[in-house]
């Protein structure tokens, strides 16, 4: 749980308040700083930015994720199952905050630029995903697989964003695209060995 003293939690609470009813776009820095309670020059020093604070709300939930997954019994699970347990343990990490989700989503389509600054948060909290599903995220097999599932992740999530509180639809999506990644690894790990065979007898 966010501890109410500290600064940091206190702005992102008030973004993500603030992002529910009132939008993302047009938010500012000032606003957020007030609605925290805190004063417009001591936000430097926590956040330079709005995209900061949303990197921010992503390092809180990958924290709350992974004490979840370290928790879960999992042992003899296929590494799809663990994916899928992970990514829905995030979708519930974050319901408090979707309808602030859904409003800063629909803002970012009209923002490309901090879109693109949040790709790289995004795949950190990818590659932190992984390992708490216990898949290795080294390595450029590791950034291969955090692009990945952060493909998935992204479809599951705008399935999330309209979803009902059962989230079948969320369920549904995050099956068929693992589903999808399992099949494609498989074909690639098929073809692997001819490859290998074809190039030595070259």
């Amino acid at each position: 749980m966010a501890r109410k003293s500290d600064p940091e939690d206190k702005i992102i609470n008030a973004a993500m308040k603030l992002a529910a009813t009132r939008g993302w776009q047009a938010l500012t820095l000032a606003d957020i700083a007030k609605a925290a309670k805190l004063k417009l020059p001591d936000m430097p020093a926590h956040f330079s930015s709005k995209t900061a604070i949303l990197a921010a709300y992503g390092r809180r939930i990958d924290a709350r994720v992974l004490d979840e997954a370290a928790a879960a019994e999992m042992e003899g699970e296929s590494a799809r199952d663990r994916l899928f347990d992970v990514l829905m343990m995030r979708f519930d990490a974050m319901a408090g905050e979707k309808a602030a989700l859904r409003r800063i989503a629909a803002d970012l389509k009209r923002e490309p630029l901090s879109s693109a600054v949040l790709a790289r948060p995004v795949l950190q909290s990818m590659s932190w995903m992984l390992e708490a599903a216990g898949i290795d995220s080294s390595g450029i097999a590791g950034a291969v697989r955090a692009r990945g599932l952060a493909l998935i992740w992204a479809s599951a999530f705008k399935a999330w964003l309209d979803d009902d509180d059962d989230q079948s639809k969320t369920m549904a999506v995050l099956d068929r695209r693992l589903a999808d990644a399992a099949m494609l690894i498989e074909r690639v790990s098929r073809l692997m060995p001819k490859r290998r065979a074809a190039e030595e007898a070259a």
